[in-house]
């Protein structure tokens, strides 16, 4: 019979990581550097982007040290890592440090301010949000806060100042999280219960939690568009970019409507990868329409 080999041990701190999840909010700090900066530098777009990349990943980290006995109860968290004995708690303890205090000196080596929020982002993330999840949906509320800061973050990297620019940009990833994580809380729903989770906004799968994913949904699509009436300082945004905006914002309001009417998990997934379509395709729209 042939031996199993055993994953690598830098492959296993990678997906410890997350970092597929950490280059996609990464895309998010780097966007918020090109609508922010004033004159380009490429030393501070790399010490963003990786400095970033590993701030999120040791939070990612943390996260699944403190819940390594929850994520071995659900499908789709068991074969994480430390659940799968690939990584040792004490390995993943020394990757989750060692990754946070080089990302925060690199975040550093741009400015002090954008070292704060990533060291803030960090903290909310892994020390209030993580313990939160087991006791209360208003986690939800909470987590929202460490991942609205790396859109802010590469503004914050680009002009060192925090202002109705940054706090704009805050908004915009601020309420997009709630029918985004609102949407996977809906149809993992059965799996969360095994692990304590209940992460709806009323507690289950109903009329309430549906309605709260179209306000939040619209409030998204207001802030998303803000910036064309000129009263958000130095971020602005064209109507044809507007128009742009609010067509995706649309789409996601179409599938949290058809959430409503149907109440289907293959209709909150659609939701979802709707949501990570909005973002994307806004911060895009957002960084061409300042150049052109």
């Amino acid at each position: 019979m042939s031996e199993v080999k055993k994953p690598s041990l830098f492959k296993e701190i990678v997906r410890l990581g997350k970092l597929r999840l950490g280059i996609s909010v990464v895309f998010s700090s780097v966007a918020g550097y090109l609508l922010g900066y004033q004159e380009f530098s490429w030393f501070d777009l790399i010490m963003l982007s990786v400095g970033g990349v590993l701030v999120v990943a040791a939070s990612n980290a943390f996260n699944q040290i403190y819940e390594v006995e929850q994520d071995s109860l659900m499908n789709r968290t068991k074969n994480r890592p430390l659940p799968a004995g690939t990584l040792t708690i004490a390995q993943a303890y020394t990757a989750a440090i060692s990754a946070l205090l080089v990302g925060l000196f690199m975040l550093y080596s741009i400015n002090v301010l954008a070292a704060f929020f990533g060291g803030i982002s960090a903290l909310l993330y892994a020390a209030i949000y993580t313990p939160l999840k087991a006791r209360t949906s208003l986690a939800v509320f909470v987590g929202a806060f460490p991942g609205a800061i790396p859109y802010m973050l590469g503004w914050v990297a680009a002009r060192n100042d925090f202002d109705i620019e940054t706090g704009t940009l805050f908004a915009q990833q601020f309420f997009w999280q709630f029918p985004h994580f609102w949407a996977i809380a809906w149809f993992s729903f059965e799996d969360y219960k095994k692990a304590g989770y209940n992460l709806l906004p009323s507690g289950a799968k109903d009329r309430s939690t549906q309605l709260y994913i179209i306000v939040y949904t619209v409030w998204m699509i207001a802030v998303g568009i803000l910036p064309v009436f000129g009263i958000t300082g130095d971020l602005t945004l064209s109507y044809t970019g507007a128009a742009l905006v609010l067509l995706l914002g649309l789409w996601v309001l179409s599938n949290g409507v058809r959430l409503l009417k149907s109440g289907d998990d293959k209709v909150a997934r659609k939701l979802m990868l709707s949501s990570i379509g909005y973002l994307t395709g806004m911060q895009i729209i957002y960084v061409i329409d300042r150049f052109i």
